[in-house]
């Protein structure tokens, strides 16, 4: 059974373009190791420049092999250069019942 998850990335300080850039293509690349869905991703913005990815992981295995996937690490070290993960909890509009974004 497939795991959606929501994953908010905060960018650092003159990052932002990166980001996006790996953002866009993210979801893709997780495709083509067969660790995702054919579920059509969602980007989007907070007003804080924070982007926040929903993407649907095939199984709760995949996700964690993930984790040992030496062409994923390397990609997540990309984004590690780039931004910094944060609990969805730290981004203002999830406090809101109807948290707003703005599409990436």
């Amino acid at each position: 059974m497939g795991r959606i998850v929501i994953v908010a990335y905060r960018p650092k300080p003159g990052k932002i373009e990166a980001l996006h850039a790996l953002a866009k293509q993210h979801v893709d690349f997780l495709r083509g190791e067969g660790l995702v869905t054919d579920r059509v991703p969602i980007l989007m913005t907070a007003d804080d420049g924070t982007v926040l990815e929903v993407f649907e992981w095939t199984s709760k295995a995949a996700m964690e092999s993930a984790h040992g996937n030496a062409k994923v690490l390397e990609l997540w070290n990309r984004y590690a250069e780039v931004c910094d993960y944060i609990p969805l909890a730290e981004v203002p509009e999830a406090t809101h019942l109807f948290s707003g974004f703005a599409p990436l």
